[in-house]
Formats: C-alpha cells, structure tokens, sequence
C-alpha cells in the first residue's frame, strides 16, 4: 500500500485513471457516510444468497440423481456438462427476455452460474463413494432414505463443500454481471456508475469491497467449514 502510494506521489501513471490509495479511501469514506455503499452491498448480498440458496436447493437433489440414476446421467448429465461450459453471463439475455428488467432476471443468471458448479460437485462426490460404503449399510438394513442422508452425502461431503464454494465464486461472477449491465442498485452498479462518471476511486473502492466480501467468506464460511470436515474426516496434519 505503501509502495502504491509512493509511486501515487511521483506520477509514475495518470492518477485520474489510477488514484492513489488516499484518493481510494476518500471514496470509501464519502460512499460509507452517505450510505450508497452499505445498500449497494446490502443488496447484492440479498441477491447472491437467494439465488445461492436456490442453486443448492436444486443443485444437491440433482447431483445424487445424476450419480445413481443411470438414464438420468446418460440424458440429463450430458446436457448439464453442455451447459457448464457455457458462460453464466450468456444467460442474461435469455433472462432480460423472459422476465423482463427486474430482479428476477438477476436471480435467474446468479442460479444458472452456481447450480451446474453445485451439481457437478455432487455427483462426482456421490459416485466416488466407495461401493463398500452401501454394501455395508444395505446389510445393516439401512432405509433407502436414509442410504442417502446418513451414508452418501456425508461420505461425498468433502467434494460436495468443495463444490459449494466454487459455486459460490461463479454466483458472484454471474450477480456482478448482471448488476454491471442494467440493475439499478448494487455493487456492480456502483462500478457502472463510477466508469460513467469516470470516477476510478471509486471503481476501485468497490473493488476492494467486494474482495474483502469474498475473503470473509471463504475465510469465515466456507474455511471453518472445510477446516470442521476435514477434522471430521482425519484428514487435518500433524502439527
């Protein structure tokens, strides 16, 4: 930070289009004390955990069905390994016409970016459970639903968490997208607004704002999460 500053002050490059970190932080401070940045971030937040939330909802029944339904993986996986490969933001157009300028479009791209990452994850965690796993809960008598609540998803929930996280990544890809092109209210509305204006402070404010959300949430989440199975698991290191 230091070193961005020094060469800030000896004009290496164009400070209007690459402020110093004090210009950066004026920016911060002036979008904080008038509150545009606290409900920009509350409504992105808002809209990444719905469709978040929905992504997992449908991701992880999806996953076990393509793992242990053949005509489910030869029909429908094929179509979901089609789509994964295509960009999320290539749904917005598709989602602009059938829903229209609003926040259900948004939705519709921040699901579509995170459910095949999810439902990749589980099937692949599903289908590497080892087969002695289900030999020996089947001879215990384990109920089928149960087959899949006690013995399936706990055994692939490594995968499936990894899963999870790089879904939330590609949800946040899709949201900022989609709130960059036409949401009038967001994150990526502020970098909108802030290219517009040509106000690269602020460009790079909201940058650093959504950094800091992502390593919170990989830090705070989804690393104690990954930290609790692995110990669940003995997969941690001796220290």
């Amino acid at each position: 930070m230091g070193f961005w500053e020094i060469l800030s002050k000896l004009g290496v490059w164009n400070a209007t289009l690459f402020p110093s970190p004090v210009q950066v932080a004026q920016s911060l401070g002036r979008n904080l004390a008038d509150g545009s940045l606290i409900h920009a971030t509350a409504d992105s937040l808002r809209r990444i955990l719905e469709g978040y939330a929905l992504s997992l909802v449908l991701g992880v029944p999806l996953g076990v069905l393509l793992a242990r339904v053949k005509w489910m993986e030869e029909t429908v996986g094929s179509l979901v390994m089609g789509l994964q490969t295509l960009p999320s933001i290539c749904w917005l157009p598709l989602a602009l016409l059938w829903f229209g300028l609003n926040d259900t479009a948004i939705l519709f791209v921040v699901v579509m970016g995170a459910l095949l990452a999810v439902t990749v994850a589980v099937r692949d965690g599903v289908k590497n459970v080892p087969p002695v796993y289900l030999r020996a809960a089947q001879t215990m008598g384990t109920r089928p639903l149960a087959l899949y609540t006690e013995v399936l998803l706990p055994a692939a929930l490594p995968t499936i968490l990894t899963g999870a996280k790089l879904g939330w990544s590609f949800a946040w890809r899709s949201l900022m997208a989609g709130e960059l092109l036409f949401v009038s209210s967001g994150l990526g509305h502020m970098l909108t607004m802030g290219r517009e204006l040509a106000d690269m402070s602020q460009v790079i404010a909201v940058m650093l704002v959504i950094i800091g959300l992502g390593l919170l949430t990989d830090y705070a989440i989804f690393g104690a999460l990954e930290n609790r199975v692995r110990e669940r698991w003995g997969m941690l290191g001796a220290k």
